[in-house]
């Protein structure tokens, strides 16, 4: 190729190249105009879009001020108004107040007028009362303090007259009415009542098949009934009776543990000191428990809720103690039942005299021993169980050693006589029986001027008759005190002896 041809071709490819470069940029120039004009155009409505919605948003917001405005304004005049009828209020209580000022004026001008008229004519009453005093002291020749003072002993002296002898009426009649009352209430009581006989010894008696057990129970060298005895507290007889072995002790429980020991040992066949220990211990918490059971149950059955679960157990224990021979639970539960009876006789609260009745004797079968009387005890045991005053009271004075505050305790006091009193419910040897009688009795005719003396009400009550020309009425007073404190030191009794020492007037003192 020549180089003429490669110039040729140069030169057109650059003609080439720049026509199309001139072609691309009017082309490139068009479209630029058309997408710059595009854009401009959509510039304008987001613009106008956009002044629209902020336009509204003002007009909005406008809108809410001036609602917001015209409230308040409203709220204003509202306060306004109230504000004037408050002040048109005051201003008619400003009138009525000035009115009312005025009357009240007028009216202690009135009062004092009034006042001033009854004191005038006070004066004239008072100067005409005592010209007329001076009249009638002239005429019956006394002054008035006198006659006044003999008319008013006048009266004194009838109405003394007719008052004593009213009430000694009212005092003959209620003491006829109230005996005849009293016995009716007691009869009804005790017929309404059925009571059951119980007499308790201090032993108990263990029945075995045969002889060859009491060799068992006696062990090698005695070492089983030594530890039998050391572990129930218990005295343990083994003699020729056939068949029996005799179990001593004051205390039931503890009778009632050997016995219920001994039985589950002979059944078993082991018995040694190892074995005795365990079966013993085993024997007093099913006692424990049989003796809350017992107390639950006689809760149950008189209808009494709401004790104390220790005055409960309290009350479980009373089934294996007994006073005078008489089962105490039992004699509690007559003496319950006979004070529902006798408190409804009279109108009062059987409830509270039932639950007096059946806590009267808890101070005879505490856990630790106490100096004081069983009455004072078991009211301080029932007061400390968050027993009611009232049931305290009654139970603390059913032998007299506390002041009755209450109408149960009467009726506590009554009925637990009856339930003691009644045949076949207690027993005492006769022969002690006797002698507590006779060493009464001796004790106060060992004092000189004393004629005769009488034991009664089994003994729980000394009648001492000394004679009215050997002793006066101070050394009467005196001489009930010295006997009550002579039995007291010299002598053993159940409860209390009162001693009534008669001459013209009755002394009467407690030995405790």
């Amino acid at each position: 190729m020549s180089l003429l041809s490669i110039i040729i071709s140069v030169v057109a490819l650059i003609i080439g190249v720049g026509i199309g470069y001139f072609l691309f940029t009017k082309v490139a120039n068009g479209k630029y105009k058309e997408i710059l004009s595009s854009a401009e155009k959509e510039a304008n409505v987001i613009k106008e879009k956009k002044l629209l919605e902020v336009k509204e948003k003002f007009l909005n917001k406008k809108n809410e001020l001036e609602k917001e405005v015209q409230q308040r304004n409203q709220r204003i005049q509202q306060g306004e108004n109230k504000l004037k009828q408050r002040e048109i209020q005051l201003n008619q209580r400003q009138e009525e107040l000035g009115r009312r000022r005025q009357e009240l004026d007028q009216n202690q001008q009135r009062i004092e007028n009034e006042k001033k008229a009854i004191q005038i004519k006070n004066e004239e009453l008072a100067k005409m009362q005592q010209q007329e005093r001076a009249k009638l002291e002239e005429l019956s020749g006394l002054s008035a303090e006198e006659a006044k003072s003999r008319l008013v002993e006048s009266l004194k002296d009838e109405a003394k007259t007719d008052a004593q002898s009213y009430i000694n009426e009212i005092m003959d009649e209620a003491k006829l009415n109230a005996n005849q009352q009293a016995k009716k209430i007691v009869i009804q009581t005790i017929q309404r009542v059925a009571t059951e006989t119980a007499i308790e010894n201090s032993v108990s008696v263990f029945h075995i098949e045969n002889d060859d057990v009491k060799g068992r129970i006696i062990g090698r060298e005695g070492r089983n009934i030594r530890a039998l005895e050391a572990a129930c507290g218990v005295e343990i007889v083994v003699d020729d009776t056939p068949e029996a072995i005799v179990i001593s002790a004051f205390d039931p429980i503890r009778r009632e543990t050997c016995r219920l020991a001994l039985h589950q040992l002979v059944s078993d066949g082991r018995i040694h000191p190892a074995r005795i220990e365990e079966v013993v211990a085993k024997v007093r918490k099913q006692l424990d428990n049989e003796i809350i059971e017992t107390g639950k149950r006689t809760t149950i059955d008189l209808g009494i809720h709401g004790l104390h679960p220790e005055l409960v157990r309290i009350v479980g224990k009373m089934k294996y103690r007994s006073s005078y021979g008489q089962n105490l639970l039992q004699h509690a539960r007559e003496t319950a039942n006979l004070c529902a009876v006798m408190a409804s006789e009279l109108g009062l609260n059987p409830k509270k005299a039932k639950r007096a009745g059946l806590l009267h004797d808890i101070g005879k079968v505490p856990d630790e021993e106490s100096e004081l009387p069983h009455a004072l005890y078991g009211a301080k045991i029932a007061e400390k169980y968050k027993e009611k005053p009232d049931i305290c009271n009654a139970i603390a004075a059913h032998h007299n050693e506390a002041e009755m505050t209450t109408l149960i305790a009467p009726i506590v006091q009554v009925c637990d006589a009856i339930s003691g009193a009644r045949p076949g419910a207690r027993r005492e040897i006769v022969e002690a029986y006797i002698k507590r009688l006779n060493d009464l009795e001796a004790i106060a005719m060992s004092y000189p001027g004393v004629t005769k003396t009488y034991a009664i009400q089994a003994g729980r009550e000394l009648r001492v008759i000394v004679g009215a020309d050997k002793m006066d009425d101070a050394e009467t007073e005196a001489l009930s005190g010295e006997i009550a404190n002579k039995i007291q030191t010299e002598m053993t009794y159940p409860g209390q002896v009162k001693i009534t020492v008669i001459r013209e007037t009755r002394s009467i003192a407690y030995a405790k």
